[in-house]
C-alpha cells in the first residue's frame, strides 16, 4: 500500500493518508459555476486532482471521485440576461464547453459530475433538517443557518469574526439574527430561476448545493475535499458548518486539500479583475498537453506566475519526452494510455514516491526526464524496454506521453501552424530531396528555409527526413 502524505488545511500540517474504508476511497472535488468559458485558473484544480485520482486509483481498490456542476447561480442568470437567452441554454452551453476544456487538458470525466439543479429535493431536505435541528431559521423569506449553532465554525479558515465578515463580502442584512449567518434559501422574483418549497418560490444559497449533492452521492461522511484556496472561505468553512450540523458529525471531510491560485505579474488570475487567459482560448495557440504540463510545474498549494515563458518551458520539456520515445521506439506502437490499467507494480518509484509526498508534481516532472535520459543511455534492449516502459507508466500517472511522437511533433495547434498542411510539408521535403538527388544544392536550402518560415524544423537521419512544427 502507498505511503501517501497530503497537506490537510484543517489541521495545517501534512497527514498520512487514511481512508475511512481502505476498500473505497471517496472524493469531491468543487467544480466550475457555468456562465462563461473558464479560465485556466479554473483548470488547476481539475488537473491535480486528476493526478491524485490517478494515484489513488494505483492503489485501491475502488474510488469515487465526485465533481460538481454549478449551473444555477446570480452570474449566470446575469449573463443570461445579457445575452438575451434561457438560463439552462446558457448553463447547459457552457457546461459543455468546460467539458471540452478538461478534456483539452487531459483531465478524465469524474464518476459522477451532479449538476445542482438536478438535486433541488435534496437541497430542500437538508434544509428542513437543519431548521428542525434549530440549526437555521426562516427570516424575511430567507432560510439562515445561524452560525453560533456550530462551535467548530471557524476550524477550517481559522477566520477571526471580522476577517469572516469581509471575506463573505456581504452586506449584514437587518433579518440575520448574527453577522456571520448566511443564507440556505433566497426568494426569487419572477424573472430569476425558482422552484416552490415551503419557504415560498426560491433558489438555493451557493453552500448547501455542495453538502446536499455531498450527502446523496457519497454519504454523511468523505477521505477528501478539493478545491482551490479562495474557497476555504466562506464557501468550505460554511459548506462544513452545515453538513456536520445536518449529519450530526463532526466526522464529514477527513482530509481538505486546497491548492493555490494562478497569477498573472502580482495579481491572482480571476474574471473579476478582468486579467483570465481561458482554456478555450489558450488551446488555439497551445497543446492541452503542453498547458497540463505548465499547471503542474508547481506545487499544487503554492500559486502559479502564468506567463509566455512557463508554457514555453513546457513546451521544451515535452518536446524533450516525446524526442526520447522518437529516437528509441518500441517493436510495437505503444503510449501512456496502455498503462491506464496496468499494475501498480509497473509505476516508477521516482515518480510515485513525488506524488506521495503531498501531490509533489515539479519531483514528478523531474522523475520523468530521469527515465527519459535512462532509456537515453540503455545499454541493451530489455533495459531499453524497461526504461520505455516506466517512462510511460510514470507518463500516464501525469497524464503525458498519450500521443504517438510522430502525431505529438506534427500535430497543428494554431491557426498559423495550419497555414501550412501536413501533405503541403511532405511534398516539400520530397522536392528538397529530390532538389539534392540532383544535386541542387541551392534550391534544397531554399527549401528548407521556407519550411522553417513557417515554423517547421527538419531532422535528416539515416532512416530519412522527419519534421516537427515549432
Amino acid at each position: 500500500m502507498i505511503d501517501l502524505r497530503l497537506h490537510n488545511t484543517l489541521s495545517g500540517r501534512k497527514e498520512t493518508f487514511v481512508p475511512a474504508d481502505p476498500q473505497h476511497v471517496t472524493v469531491y472535488v468543487c467544480g466550475p459555476t457555468v456562465y462563461d468559458y473558464v479560465h485556466i485558473g479554473n483548470g488547476r484544480p481539475a488537473v491535480v486532482f486528476d493526478v491524485l485520482i490517478r494515484l489513488l486509483e494505483r492503489h485501491y481498490s475502488k474510488v469515487t471521485y465526485v465533481s460538481n456542476i454549478t449551473d444555477i447561480d446570480d452570474k449566470i442568470t446575469a449573463a443570461a440576461a445579457a445575452n438575451n437567452e434561457p438560463i439552462s441554454d446558457l448553463a447547459e452551453r457552457f457546461s459543455a464547453a468546460y467539458v471540452d476544456d478538461m478534456t483539452t487538458l487531459g483531465v478524465r470525466p469524474p464518476d459522477i459530475v451532479p449538476k445542482a439543479t438536478h438535486h433541488i429535493d435534496e437541497i430542500i431536505a437538508m434544509i428542513e433538517q437543519l431548521i428542525a435541528q434549530q440549526h437555521a431559521y426562516v427570516s424575511a423569506d430567507h432560510v439562515l443557518f445561524h452560525v453560533p449553532s456550530d462551535p467548530l465554525y471557524g476550524s477550517l479558515s481559522k477566520r477571526s469574526l471580522e476577517d469572516m465578515i469581509d471575506g463573505a463580502r456581504v452586506d449584514v442584512a437587518d433579518y440575520k439574527r448574527d453577522a456571520k449567518d448566511f443564507v440556505l434559501w433566497k426568494p426569487s422574483s419572477q424573472d430569476q430561476p425558482g422552484w416552490d418549497s415551503p419557504w415560498g418560490r426560491g433558489r438555493p444559497g451557493w453552500h448547501i448545493e455542495c453538502s446536499a449533492m455531498i450527502k446523496k452521492h457519497l454519504g454523511d461522511s468523505i477521505d477528501i475535499h478539493g478545491g482551490g484556496s479562495d474557497l476555504t472561505f466562506p464557501h468550505h468553512e460554511n459548506e462544513a458548518a452545515q453538513s456536520r450540523c445536518a449529519n450530526e458529525s463532526k466526522d464529514y471531510v477527513r482530509y481538505w486539500l486546497h491548492n493555490g491560485m494562478l497569477t498573472l505579474g502580482s495579481e491572482k488570475m480571476s474574471k473579476s479583475v478582468g486579467n483570465v487567459r481561458t482554456v478555450h482560448g489558450l488551446a488555439e495557440q497551445h497543446s492541452g498537453e503542453v498547458l497540463r504540463y505548465a499547471l503542474l510545474s508547481g506545487q499544487y498549494r503554492s500559486n502559479l506566475s502564468w506567463s509566455d515563458e512557463l508554457l514555453a518551458q513546457a513546451r521544451a520539456s515535452l518536446d524533450s519526452l516525446y524526442q526520447t520515445l522518437r529516437d528509441n521506439p518500441a517493436d510495437t506502437l505503444i503510449t501512456s494510455l496502455d498503462f491506464a490499467d496496468a499494475s501498480a507494480a509497473l509505476d516508477p518509484e521516482n515518480v510515485v514516491n513525488a506524488l506521495a509526498d503531498d501531490l509533489n508534481t515539479p519531483q514528478a516532472l523531474a522523475g520523468l526526464h530521469e527515465l527519459a535520459n535512462q532509456l537515453r543511455k540503455a545499454s541493451s534492449p530489455q533495459a531499453a524496454e524497461q526504461a520505455r516502459n516506466r517512462l510511460l507508466a510514470g507518463g500516464w500517472l501525469l497524464g503525458f506521453l498519450h500521443q504517438q511522437p510522430e502525431e505529438y511533433f506534427t500535430t497543428s495547434t494554431s491557426a498559423t501552424e495550419a497555414s501550412i498542411s501536413n501533405a503541403d510539408i511532405d511534398a516539400i521535403i520530397q522536392a528538397r530531396q529530390d532538389a539534392r538527388k540532383n544535386g541542387d544544392y541551392q534550391l534544397a536550402d531554399d527549401l528548407r528555409n521556407e519550411l522553417a518560415a513557417a515554423g517547421i524544423e527538419l531532422e535528416d537521419s539515416r532512416e530519412g527526413t522527419r519534421w516537427r512544427r515549432l
